[in-house]
């Protein structure tokens, strides 16, 4: 309780006659010894509500046995008011149902205010307005008193009084005690969309394609057959290397593998891949000779993982049996017995499996770089959005282009197109960083009805959730989300210390300062340049007593952000530095 202020309840100067209510003349003269306590002495948004506890102390000998007050804690604001829950006193002699003050031994009693966040009430006022009456006395109907000077409404106050409207509204504010002025909003400056974030695409700058075809062999052969090269995979081949050529994005690098199929002695295999590597290659190289590209070539002896691939693909009956001979033995003299044993079905292998590892395979992997940052970025600018593919929208979106809207337009067109949900959820936090938080929300649930289901959108739904207000719905996400979003959702509480300790950067800085830890705060910004920071570092050096300080700070901010310049003279937080005389 840092400001304690005289409660000038009723009567609380001794030279005004109460006609009508002399039950209050004698209070008045021990008006001094009433105090009332606000805390906090400065109000203070948190979780959309704005809380006090507003404490009375009536004094020994002080309460008149046969009085009533009516109390209303008022939150007054340019624009409108909201009043909060009444609290009623009675005197012992009173024959009513509310709190008695007992004369004898006086008391100590404790308002709970609680008020809906109205925007409007960044310069406002919390009253107390007071009525009184004296039910065994002249005065039996609630009257409205100035708790400042303890003067009753005059006949004219009390006529505009009856008659509503905005006099009997500003008679009512006038006649008001104030209890504490102005509220802190630094919960609101939270940066919620700092903290979410995209969901990764596939955009890969470089691609690698890999085509393949076999120049086949007879068995125990190396010698390339004129059937052999005339085959229909070895035309798609040739014709796919001569297409890539016109394309200046793509790099092909060939290459000729010589293989043998894993049945006879393992060295005259080896022997017999290598000669196939060498025709092979021949071969590869005169189907290509138009193109100029030359040709690797290499021998990989008996082609086990090629057998393997093949059987497994198969239908042969046992080809579990086969994988486990595979699996268990290593040589492949060992291999070969153990598939031989199975009479039956080597029969099978020869016939439809290893006839086709008979062979040199001619390889094209083929690098095709992408799109530049530049040329992704220019066709943006054009509304050339169609010219971009799947992945390049993303990547275009999270990486390349340093605009906020641009942002939103790509993604949505990306989100529309091919109902991505991925698009939905990083157009959730494009919309968070323009400040359209139902727009954001609305994103991240689309995602998750598209079944995208990972610990980023879980977070994103949580600080999306915070965004809007749904304190309650936020705290289901955090359940499993990441220490920073679950630090978020208790500094939406009003749990700063929790949440200092979790996050970083500006959001530290508000959690720090709404924990009074100053310096923690001005750590925790120490880098940041940006308008919002400048700021937060007049509201700290304010808070400080460092004047001086402060006007350089939101001088700065307001140079990079002129919007800010009328939401300062609105802060509590900079009162002490408009109260000095500087002016913007």
């Amino acid at each position: 309780m840092k400001n304690f202020l005289k409660l000038l309840v009723v009567a609380v100067a001794s030279v005004v006659v109460f006609t009508g209510c002399n039950c209050f003349g004698k209070m008045a003269k021990q008006q001094d010894a009433v105090t009332i306590a606000c805390t906090p002495d400065v109000l203070a948004l948190n979780n959309g509500k704005v809380e006090a506890d507003i404490t009375v102390k009536f004094p020994v000998e002080y309460y008149n046995k046969k009085a009533v007050l009516k109390v209303t804690p008022v939150i007054v604001f340019e624009g409108g008011e909201v009043a909060g829950a009444t609290k009623y006193f009675q005197g012992s002699k009173v024959d009513e149902n509310y709190t008695v003050v007992d004369k004898t031994m006086g008391g100590e009693y404790t308002l709970h205010v609680e008020f809906p966040y109205d925007d409007r009430m960044a310069n406002c006022e919390l009253q107390l307005q007071v009525e009184v009456k004296c039910p065994k006395g002249k005065c039996k109907e609630f009257t409205l008193v100035n708790a400042n000077t303890g003067a009753l409404p005059t006949k004219a106050e009390k006529a505009a009084l009856a008659a509503g409207g905005d006099e009997a509204t500003a008679i009512k504010r006038a006649f008001g005690l104030t209890v504490a002025t102005g509220i802190n909003t630094l919960q609101k400056e939270l940066d919620y969309a700092s903290v979410m974030a995209n969901t990764a695409n596939n955009y890969k700058n470089v691609t690698t394609v890999v085509t393949k075809a076999d120049i086949v062999y007879a068995i125990n052969s190396s010698r390339v057959s004129k059937k052999a090269t005339e085959t229909e995979d070895l035309k798609a081949f040739v014709e796919n290397v001569v297409a890539q050529l016109s394309n200046d994005r793509a790099t092909q690098n060939l290459f000729v593998n010589g293989y043998a199929s894993p049945d006879g002695p393992e060295k005259f295999n080896d022997k017999l891949s290598n000669a196939r590597s060498e025709s092979g290659h021949k071969a590869a190289s005169k189907l290509l000779a138009e193109t100029g590209m030359e040709l690797d070539a290499a021998s990989y002896g008996e082609d086990w993982e090629g057998f393997k691939e093949l059987v497994a693909a198969s239908n042969i009956e046992d080809k579990a049996l086969i994988l486990q001979v595979l699996s268990n033995y290593e040589s492949s003299a060992q291999r070969e017995s153990e598939i031989k044993n199975l009479s039956a079905v080597f029969t099978e292998l020869k016939k439809e499996i290893l006839p086709q590892l008979r062979r040199a395979q001619v390889v094209n992997s083929t690098d095709i770089k992408g799109k530049t940052d530049a040329e992704m970025k220019a066709l943006v600018e054009a509304g050339k959005l169609d010219e971009l593919t799947q992945e390049e929208l993303l990547y275009v979106a999270e990486s390349v282009l340093d605009c906020a809207k641009c942002d939103v337009a790509v993604l949505e067109y990306a989100a529309e197109k091919y109902n991505d949900a991925r698009a939905y959820n990083n157009l959730g936090v494009a919309y968070a960083k323009m400040g359209e938080a139902k727009k954001s929300l609305e994103a991240f649930e689309k995602a998750a009805s598209l079944g995208l289901a990972d610990n980023k959108l879980n977070d994103n739904l949580a600080l999306a959730n915070l965004a809007n207000g749904n304190v309650e719905k936020a705290k289901q996400y955090a359940a499993a989300a990441k220490n920073e979003a679950k630090a978020m959702v208790e500094a939406a509480q009003g749990n700063y210390n929790a949440a200092a300790a979790a996050v970083e950067g500006y959001n530290a800085a508000v959690a720090n300062v709404m924990n009074n830890d100053l310096t923690a705060a001005k750590k925790a910004i120490a880098a940041d340049a940006s308008a919002k920071a400048d700021y937060l570092r007049a509201v700290i050096a304010s808070k400080e007593g460092d004047l001086e300080t402060a006007k350089a700070q939101i001088k700065s901010a307001i140079a990079k952000d002129a919007a800010l310049a009328k939401k300062a003279v609105k802060d509590v937080n900079l009162a002490n530095l408009f109260a000095s005389g500087f002016a913007l």
